[in-house]
């Protein structure tokens, strides 16, 4: 396999690949905004990048031929449960979704199989001269970071239509693929060579802004051609101020919208509490009950319960 060059990071002033000698610049690539701005633009080395990934996920050689990044408004982060991040199609006319979930939602099971289904029905076989063996095999590809899914250490998982009795599977064209990136820590100890080409992508993920596992990281890119340029994508977006400064503005908006959302949730929470414990007391004094045992099971004020 031909060797990718990294570019000098030097004139980036990042310092020995990827790492700055103070983290400067080095994004965290698990954020959507920086995932999109790395596989999504129309360079070679990004092109090239999202090819390797999908081919190492689905298990054979997938060539990207175009890209369809779907990327709102920063004030708009918010819609992300109705889009997913990259929408491509292979050289042969597969449709595939690739999505990088860094805060995966509790309803993400449900939702990767809303959208596998519409990938799936959205190819046109509209025509008198189409029929359904036109259809291609879809791809709905979804890497999740910080939480886990499914209990097994497997670190991908391929999931298609089967008989839950016989195992005998449809034998379809709608497959669902996962990579849980929390795993990671369950084969990083392993040598480079020892890794599947899954397992360096994951590792990459995780901990490319880790200094502990600088010496890893820079041996996986040095061995896997598809994450070199997938670096070599990033390099380039972090020299660039514009780019640089969107993509920082992008992810200071993600984070206020999820604090905002946080800040609310936990407002509603002491707020439905709250009522419970009112409810509760009042049923309590209804029935006779102390002042002081009703303020020890609810917690309420004494000066409270006092004014029911």
């Amino acid at each position: 396999m031909m060797k990718t060059e990294i570019q000098n990071p030097a004139q980036y002033g990042w310092g020995p690949f990827p790492f700055g000698d103070d983290g400067a610049r080095v994004f965290d690539i698990r954020y959507d905004p920086v995932f999109k701005a790395v596989f999504t633009k129309d360079t070679a080395d990004s092109r090239g990048a999202l090819s390797y990934l999908i081919s190492a996920l689905i298990g054979r050689t997938v060539t990207v031929e175009a890209i369809t990044a779907n990327e709102p408004a920063t004030t708009f982060l918010g819609q992300k449960k109705i889009r997913y991040d990259i929408a491509c199609r292979s050289k042969n006319g597969e449709p595939v979704n690739v999505e990088m979930s860094f805060h995966p939602i509790e309803d993400e099971l449900n939702r990767l199989e809303y959208f596998a289904s519409r990938l799936f029905v959205g190819q046109d076989i509209q025509g008198i001269e189409k029929s359904y063996a036109d259809l291609k095999g879809s791809y709905q590809i979804s890497i999740l970071a910080q939480k886990l899914f499914f209990p097994d250490k497997s670190l991908t998982h391929v999931f298609e239509f089967y008989d839950p009795q016989t195992h005998v599977s449809l034998d379809g064209k709608i497959r669902i693929i996962t990579l849980e990136l929390e795993k990671t820590a369950v084969f990083i100890g392993k040598s480079v060579e020892e890794m599947t080409s899954a397992e360096r992508w994951a590792a990459c993920f995780q901990y490319l802004t880790d200094e502990a596992k600088r010496e890893k990281i820079n041996e996986i890119i040095d061995c896997e051609e598809g994450i070199a340029m997938a670096m070599n994508a990033l390099c380039q977006v972090t020299a660039d101020e514009e780019e640089y400064a969107r993509l920082t503005s992008l992810m200071k908006g993600e984070l206020d919208w999820r604090s905002s959302m946080n800040d609310a949730k936990r407002e509603g929470l002491a707020e439905g509490r709250n009522e419970a414990s009112l409810e509760i007391a009042q049923k309590m004094k209804g029935m006779g009950d102390s002042i002081e045992k009703i303020h020890t099971i609810t917690g309420l004020p004494l000066e409270t319960i006092e004014q029911m």
